[in-house]
């Protein structure tokens, strides 16, 4: 899935959805980055690409995040 280009035009409600599905698919990713590292024939170079594919991830949620957090103004 790609990542929301501009968030202005996007409902919350479709946000949230989609911070939903970045959230499953990061942990997917975690859990299938521990099962690599515990078998010894893992490929490193697919394993580097399924971490950085969960860094961008880490990104995107935040993202999505900060823009489902109302602003306080202190």
């Amino acid at each position: 899935m790609n990542a929301p280009s501009d968030l202005s035009m996007k409902n919350d409600d479709v946000l949230r959805v989609e911070l939903e599905v970045f959230r499953r698919e990061h942990r997917d990713l975690d859990e299938a980055i521990a099962a690599m590292n515990q078998r010894a024939t893992s490929d490193p170079l697919t394993l580097q690409r399924l971490k950085k594919r969960k860094l961008r991830l880490k990104d995107i949620i935040a993202t999505l995040e900060d823009r489902l957090t109302p602003d306080i103004i202190a």
